[in-house]
C-alpha cells in the first residue's frame, strides 16, 4: 500500500485540522501517530486510515474503509455513549481533544487510545466530508 490511498482526501484533512486548530499536521499518511476518518452517513463507515492506524486495528485498506466506526470501540453502552457524546461535541464545537477511550482491533485486541483529538473534517467552503482523529497515545490492554 502506498500513498495512492485518496491523497486528496489527506490533504483535506490536514487542510481542515490546520484551519480548526491552527496546527500544522503534516502529511496525514506519512505520520507515526495513527489518523482515522469516517464519513457522513447515518451509521458512519471509516473512509481514511493511515498506515499506524491500519496496524493497530489489524487490518488493511479494504477491511478498515468498509467498517462502520462505531464497530472500532468496546460494545459496551458506557463507550459507546461516550463515543457518541464525543462526536456530538466535535460537530459541535469543531474539534475537541485530550480524549479518551477504549477501542478494539479485528483480533479483538482491546486498546485505549488517549490525548486523541478529534475534529470535523470540512473543506473551504465550509462543506461537511466526516469526521477525523488523530490518536497521539495507545495503551495496550491485552
Amino acid at each position: 500500500m502506498g500513498p495512492d490511498r485518496d491523497p486528496a482526501y489527506a490533504r483535506l484533512l490536514a487542510e481542515s485540522f490546520a484551519r480548526l486548530t491552527g496546527t500544522a499536521l503534516g502529511d496525514p499518511w506519512t505520520r507515526p501517530d495513527p489518523i482515522v476518518s469516517h464519513g457522513v452517513e447515518a451509521d458512519p463507515i471509516f473512509r481514511w486510515a493511515n498506515p499506524a492506524a491500519l496496524a493497530l486495528w489489524e487490518m488493511d485498506w479494504d477491511q478498515f474503509t468498509r467498517l462502520p466506526s462505531r464497530q472500532s470501540a468496546a460494545d459496551t453502552a458506557e463507550v459507546q455513549a461516550d463515543r457518541s457524546r464525543l462526536l456530538a461535541e466535535a460537530r459541535e464545537k469543531g474539534w475537541v481533544s485530550g480524549y479518551r477511550g477504549i477501542r478494539v482491533s479485528a483480533t479483538g485486541r482491546r486498546f485505549a487510545i488517549d490525548d486523541t483529538v478529534l475534529w470535523t473534517v470540512r473543506d473551504a467552503d465550509g462543506v461537511i466530508h466526516g469526521q477525523a482523529a488523530l490518536i497521539r497515545r495507545v495503551d495496550r490492554l491485552d
